[in-house]
């Protein structure tokens, strides 16, 4: 097993530099104070201000507003960053109408949980801001759909938040399969292990809890958004909100929404997805929470190349197999392992694909805003690599293999699945 480490790649100055140039996206305005980027983070909790810090060490950038619908992350967060800044110009708001409203503000940070993922990145898209948003892209096909639409038609730029693109190991392991050192690829085979501490505290709530008052800094009609209306359990917020179906997809979209991702990467299928799905779920009723905490499946692409996974106990990640060798991606760790060394050794300069470097994610997305660079994920990307996971979670759902038209973007002669593909959404809340 070897480690990629960045000062590997720094010796090759081609790839070490920004992206490939899109210069159609360069912006004709200038942006924020001194011609950065002016971001609120919508969605406060961990993660939206794990990002607000990374973003807060990058110059080109200005935290200028935290919003949720939790006063407390709010707080919490604006604290975080004006304390960064040493200054208090970060503001707090409840309702992220309002901040996609303010004409100081160039881009959002969308870090709430997946239901809200499409309905916030839409509206921002739609007041003229980009959108940074959160993996995965959305909690059903329909919404992540609509999010893709909406993204385009508007023509602003949204940043999928598929961190582990942009890790130099896994670009070059994708370009290492792209390049066919492997060999002719045959299959990709995803490990996404349910065996943390989290995991185990879902499964051990299998009694449904009884219901509590809401904090009362928490609107949680607000936080339920379109979803059906149900009592509070502390157990969704700030609890495993993931873990129910309503809110999110489990680890299949979760850290599949990473895995998976690598996988269309280095398939050459970022602008597609599989045609054949099989899958099947089990271990899914623990009271509150009603996702698979176990799963496997098996999908083909229009390439041929099979997609096997499920949960494990082995190392989350992605092993592509060809008829030459093989190369395995660890994820959130960057290392890699190869059935050859020589595999680990190659020198990406001379490869005929090359997929580019960048410093951070959260940099190629300022990047991006201001100079027109190539996304790593963008809205596309991210609607795929998000409708990868869905369409197993559905397989799952009706317990059937499924047949999915990725030009169509509809399963193949089963109307019951193309009517789940968006779920009702409770009033005011609509897509349209």
């Amino acid at each position: 097993m070897s480690t990629l480490t960045r000062r590997f790649f720094l010796k090759h100055s081609g790839l070490a530099a920004a992206a490939l140039s899109f210069p159609n996206l360069v912006p004709s305005s200038a942006f924020g104070a001194n011609g950065r980027v002016a971001l609120a983070v919508i969605g406060s909790g961990g993660r939206g201000r794990h990002l607000a810090r990374q973003f807060a060490k990058l110059p080109e950038a200005r935290l200028v507003a935290a919003c949720d619908v939790d006063s407390r992350a709010a707080r919490k967060c604006a604290d975080e960053v004006n304390t960064a800044y040493q200054g208090s110009g970060c503001q707090t708001f409840g309702d992220f109408r309002e901040v996609v409203a303010r004409k100081d503000i160039d881009a959002v940070i969308v870090a709430t949980p997946d239901h809200w993922h499409a309905l916030a990145s839409i509206a921002a898209a739609r007041a003229g801001k980009h959108v940074f948003c959160e993996k995965p892209l959305a909690n059903s096909i329909g919404e992540s759909k609509a999010l893709r639409d909406a993204v385009k038609q508007a023509g602003v730029l949204l940043q999928t938040g598929s961190c582990e693109r942009s890790r130099d190991s896994a670009r070059y392991c994708c370009e290492v399969v792209r390049n066919g050192y492997v060999g002719k690829l045959h299959t990709m085979v995803i490990h996404l292990p349910t065996d943390q501490g989290h995991h185990d505290r879902v499964r051990q709530q299998t009694a449904m809890p009884a219901p509590e008052q809401p904090p009362a800094e928490l609107n949680y009609d607000f936080w339920l958004g379109h979803t059906p209306k149900i009592p509070y359990y502390p157990g969704l917020h700030p609890g495993s909100w993931r873990f129910n179906l309503s809110f999110g997809c489990g680890e299949m979209s979760d850290r599949g929404a990473h895995v998976i991702d690598i996988g269309q990467l280095g398939n050459n299928t970022d602008d597609t997805g599989p045609v054949s799905i099989e899958a099947k779920g089990w271990d899914d009723a623990h009271g509150l929470y009603n996702t698979p905490m176990a799963f496997e499946f098996e999908n083909t692409y229009a390439n041929g190349v099979r997609m096997i996974g499920g949960t494990t106990r082995k190392p989350r990640g992605v092993r592509f197999e060809g008829d030459a060798g093989w190369i395995f991606l660890r994820i959130h760790e960057g290392t890699l392992e190869a059935s050859d060394e020589k595999l680990l050794k190659l020198d990406p300069a001379s490869f005929k694909v090359q997929l580019g470097r960048t410093s951070s994610h959260e940099q190629n997305f300022l990047d991006a805003v201001l100079r027109g660079a190539k996304l790593f994920a963008d809205v596309e990307v991210g609607h795929r690599s998000c409708t990868a996971c869905l369409v197993n979670m559905m397989a799952m759902r009706l317990k059937r293999k499924l047949t999915w038209d990725p030009k169509a973007e509809r399963f193949v002669g089963d109307d019951e699945a193309n009517r789940l593909m968006t779920p009702a959404m409770r009033a005011p809340w609509s897509l349209a």
